[in-house]
């Protein structure tokens, strides 16, 4: 059943991958920077080196919470995105540490995306430029 809803996930989670290599130079943040009010916000919309890494986060983002999980890691899975966003709230407008956590989340993304892929069958494993 878990291999059936992992296929399932899979044509959306190939889908984002794809995506990001098209957009890989846009230069919008994946919120809207007209609203933005945070300290770090700001700082990402300011930067287009930052708001590429948003938009790159929030594509792997989007196919990470579509890959099915086991029970509880939902949860999991919301608390880390959560403690990702506490952690650039902290950062406030400082570029360094924005960059440095943005690098760390979307290789984390990256490497569970991967993971869940894989262990959906051989049939769902990510082309080889992006393991």
């Amino acid at each position: 059943m878990a291999r059936a809803a992992m296929l399932a996930a899979a044509p959306a989670a190939i889908v984002a991958i794809l995506i990001l290599a098209a957009v890989g130079s846009a230069s919008a943040a994946s919120f809207d920077c007209a609203m933005a009010k945070a300290p770090d916000e700001r700082a990402v919309c300011a930067s287009r080196s930052l708001s590429e890494r948003d938009v790159e986060m929030s594509a792997l983002w989007f196919s990470y919470s579509r890959l099915p999980l086991l029970m509880g890691a939902n949860g999991q899975r919301r608390d880390e995105q959560q403690t990702f966003l506490r952690s650039r709230a902290a950062c406030r407008r400082d570029f360094i540490c924005l960059q440095a956590l943005y690098a760390s989340r979307i290789a984390a993304l990256k490497a569970e995306l991967v993971r869940g892929l894989k262990s959906a069958g051989p049939e769902c494993e990510p082309p080889a430029s992006t393991q």
